[in-house]
């Protein structure tokens, strides 16, 4: 059953700023977490059809996360010096939102970030509190870790995109707040049409 009453929204109006970002992030983590709880265990593991299960677009999420935090770990200077400094201004969360759907339309795909498959499961319980306590986790430490930046470094500093090329520090974390909500709505709607 899928509840699209429980769908989280976002709504950013701009300027999109670092602690209405990370803000944003942590509330949509609450909201997606109601989300994956209203599934049962067995629909939370079992793909859709041929598509991934709800688990596999968390353990998705959490790996894309946790590069983004890996980025803003390294020293400011090193990720200047790495990616270069920015030649535009960031973008807003809407044009990103804009740019990530055209990329995907594009044919654009997870590549490295596709979840491994988990493989047979002895204690289905069990692996669906790991995968949700990896997730809260890696949220927590992006959420974390973007509060060090401040405001003009998420302006100056980039950092590359699989399917957007080099954004800046504050288009990714904009674009990480999006992708969360997209995958969220993606499983919703083929859990819909699946019955």
């Amino acid at each position: 059953m899928s509840d699209v009453a429980t769908l989280p929204v976002v709504t950013l109006d701009g300027p999109e700023r670092r602690d209405a970002i990370t803000h944003a992030l942590a509330r949509l983590h609450e909201e997606s977490g109601r989300y994956w709880a209203s599934l049962s265990t067995e629909r939370f593991l079992a793909p859709i059809g041929d598509a991934w299960s709800p688990a596999d677009h968390v353990r998705h999420l959490t790996k894309s996360v946790r590069a983004v935090t890996r980025g803003l770990e390294l020293p400011r200077v090193l990720v200047w010096l790495t990616f270069g400094p920015a030649r535009a201004p960031s973008r807003s969360y809407g044009a990103l939102r804009e740019t990530y759907l055209d990329a995907l339309a594009r044919g654009g795909k997870a590549g490295e970030y596709t979840p491994r498959p988990l493989g047979p499961v002895d204690d289905a319980e069990a692996t669906r509190a790991r995968i949700m306590a990896q997730h809260t986790a890696a949220v927590g430490g992006l959420v974390a870790t973007a509060s060090a930046w401040s405001e003009r470094a998420l302006d100056r500093c980039r950092l590359p995109h699989p399917l957007l090329g080099k954004v800046t520090v504050r288009e990714m974390l904009a674009f990480t707040l999006y992708h969360n909500l997209h995958h969220v709505e993606v499983c919703a709607r083929r859990l819909a049409a699946q019955g």
